[in-house]
């Protein structure tokens, strides 16, 4: 199979657990590029979080961001597409969040905006290695369509319960998903990985047969369903290795590199 696409989640998949690019796996997505292969990023991180690793990369391609949710551009930040939470149901949300004390990340214009500066807040911007701005009550402040919502909360359990309550309301409009372990990621329902990586592959006369995607988590299961070839890392939620046509090594053994090496540079 010749693939001319390679889609390529960024946290537990590319990145280790320092949140860094392994020298293998730069090397292999590099070579890639230089076969003359598209490599784009596909993640549910902010799109000037991403572009740090593009730029590592020397990735000059659409950088799928937001889980689908906004498309730009890597080096002229030129807009491909926007999709944002319509803002009746980000405001209901925002008010059902804020009632129960819950932590919210609302993302407007590639800004973050809280509530406070507080321990769920710190951890977050570790991890993205972005700004915020607090803003006090998120009910008030929001005036605009953000182009996604996070609730962070590292109680499990009250985070399951938050995205079955929110799948029975707004599964319609919305699409709602956990990424990392703490992250419920909400998103307008046409803003996913896979819808945005079918965009992509379009606009560049690829067909979905010459695509691979390798990600780890559940907002990858529809990308990995719609490439040619999907790929869970070892370390991917069991749901995403049952969706994948092939499991890799885990992202602290360059998973990526491993399956770029055998099946686009062999």
């Amino acid at each position: 199979m010749s693939f001319k696409l390679l889609a390529l989640d960024l946290d537990d998949t590319l990145l280790n657990n320092e949140f860094a690019i392994s020298p293998r796996n730069r090397e292999a997505i590099l070579e890639a590029t230089r076969r003359g292969i598209t490599v784009t990023l596909a993640t549910g991180r902010m799109f000037r979080s991403a572009l740090t690793y593009a730029r590592e990369l020397e990735l000059d391609v659409p950088l799928i961001t937001y889980h689908g949710a906004l498309v730009k551009k890597a080096y002229s930040g030129e807009e491909i597409y926007h999709c944002p939470v319509p803002l009746e149901e980000a405001l209901e949300i925002t008010a059902y969040l804020e009632e129960r004390d819950c932590h919210l990340n609302l993302y407007v214009n590639d800004k973050l905006y809280v509530r406070e500066d507080n321990e769920l807040t710190r951890y977050y911007v570790k991890i993205a290695n972005v700004d915020f701005t607090s803003v006090g009550d998120l009910s008030s402040f929001l005036k605009e369509e953000p182009t996604k919502m996070t609730v962070i909360n590292k109680e499990e359990e009250k985070l399951r319960d938050l995205w079955d309550a929110f799948l029975e309301r707004y599964g319609q409009v919305l699409s709602i998903a956990l990424s990392r372990p703490f992250f419920l990621e909400i998103t307008h329902v046409q803003a996913t990985k896979g819808q945005a990586l079918k965009s992509l592959a379009r606009s560049l006369g690829i067909k979905r047969e010459e695509i691979m995607a390798v990600g780890d988590s559940y907002n990858d299961i529809d990308m990995i369903k719609l490439a040619g070839m999907g790929v869970a890392v070892e370390n991917a939620r069991q749901e995403v290795k049952e969706a994948a046509d092939y499991i890799t090594s885990s992202h602290q053994e360059d998973g990526v590199a491993e399956v770029v090496e055998r099946f686009i540079l062999s």
